[in-house]
């Protein structure tokens, strides 16, 4: 059986296997109507599976509740933590531009206290350079233009070599006072151009300040941002650890409720296995190739799910599906596979309507063909069909989401892959 509902899918492994033991217990054949004290037992038997059946389905859908919750919980959790992520990566980011900022603003005012020292001590050379040029224009008035004075003295001069004495004492005296004039016209330019660094460097300063202020209210919010959301993980921690053990509880009781249905059944199997050893002791039965002994239930049907195992998507073990499903639109007429005996119509909360058909021995084994979800059947307990025969019709009773049909093949009550015989 492979067409759950969604809402039912987490039924599927304690269901299915409380089922498929349902269907061994019923599969071979009583030999007579001697054995009606099995058949009673057996009926008991189905009751009390399709009890254990609506029990498992309650605590299936516990399991269902509570996987959904812990799903919803995982995606949360997973969310939230890449969530926090991105905001611890922005953390990060922005406290690395945090010490950029504070760096520069560092820098830009030790530039700033560079400057201004620069300024201060420009503003006092070029005080001391203009107060010594004013000494040299007052000594100008007091004795005169050192050039006239020059052209006086080498006027005065007694012999050549005189002269070139006074003229190159005139031109150092003139070159001193060009110099003087100088220094004070540069060192009054560097003043200008400290003053310019000082402002560049008070701007900067303010600049920094400015980008620091901001990223402070940047670096606040995302302080809370990455601290809500380490919060929200830490919630939704607790409530996944929750959503876990809840799981793992409705999924222990769906195991206990297996596990003792299982012992029950085995006892039951026993006993029925040794009315079909009596059955075969009576008759050889066919001897032969399996391949074909059995017609197709629904001739022209595609196989939707074959028979194999799976691994449960809620348990997580590795379990039976023990059949094969046939895609097929409902109302489509159920064939016989063989001749055979009408051992059982019933209901089964999981596979719907269901008919057991006894069809003999075959190569050592009793055979029992099992067909399911039918809409319903047009024979019932103790008829005699021909291969061929309409004995039902194709539907989507139990836990299925679509017409089809679940068919399975029992030999000596265990469930075999059909298409070996078909």
């Amino acid at each position: 059986m492979r067409y759950f509902p969604s809402a039912s899918r987490s039924r599927l492994a304690a269901a299915v296997l409380a089922c498929t033991l349902g269907a061994g217990a019923m599969a071979v054949p009583l030999a007579n109507a001697a054995e009606d004290d099995l058949k009673d037992q057996q009926k008991q038997v189905e009751k009390d599976l399709d009890h254990a059946a609506d029990d498992l389905e309650h605590s299936s859908k516990q399991v269902q509740r509570a996987s959904a919750t812990l799903a919803d919980a995982q995606a949360r959790l997973d969310g939230a933590r890449d969530a926090y992520a991105v905001a611890a990566a922005k953390l990060t980011a922005a406290q690395a531009r945090d010490d950029e900022l504070r760096t520069k603003l560092a820098e830009a005012e030790q530039l700033l206290t560079e400057a201004r020292a620069d300024l201060t001590a420009g503003e006092q050379a070029v005080t001391d350079q203009r107060a010594e040029f004013v000494d040299r224009v007052t000594g100008l008035y007091v004795k005169g233009d050192p050039r006239l004075l020059g052209l006086s003295s080498i006027l005065a001069a007694d012999d050549p070599n005189d002269l070139l004495r006074r003229v190159q004492a005139n031109d150092t005296v003139v070159a001193k006072e060009d110099a003087a004039y100088d220094e004070l016209r540069s060192i009054e330019v560097l003043l200008r151009v400290r003053e310019t660094q000082v402002q560049d460097a008070q701007e900067a300063v303010a600049e920094q300040q400015a980008a620091a202020a901001d990223h402070v209210a940047t670096m606040t919010a995302l302080t809370a941002d990455a601290a809500a959301a380490k919060q929200e993980v830490a919630g939704l921690v607790t409530t996944a650890r929750a959503a876990r053990a809840d799981a793992r509880a409705a999924q222990a009781h769906d195991r206990q409720v297996l596990a003792r249905l299982k012992q029950r059944e085995a006892r039951i199997k026993e006993r029925i296995l040794e009315a079909a050893r009596r059955a075969a002791r009576r008759g050889t039965g066919f001897s032969g190739a399996s391949d074909g002994f059995l017609s197709s239930p629904v001739p022209g049907a595609t196989v939707t799910s074959p028979f194999g195992y799976r691994i449960h998507p809620i348990y997580g073990y590795y379990g039976l599906h023990d059949g094969t499903d046939f895609g097929v639109g409902c109302g489509t007429p159920l064939r016989a596979v063989a001749d055979g005996t009408v051992m059982q119509s019933m209901w089964s909360s999981v596979y719907g309507n269901r008919l057991y058909l006894n069809v003999g021995q075959a190569n050592g084994s009793f055979l029992t063909a099992v067909y399911n979800h039918a809409t319903r059947y047009t024979v019932g307990a103790g008829d005699r069909v021909k291969r061929g025969d309409v004995i039902g019709y194709v539907g989507s009773t139990g836990w299925s989401t679509g017409c089809h049909l679940h068919f399975t093949v029992l030999a000596n009550g265990n469930a075999v892959d059909p298409m070996n015989w078909i």
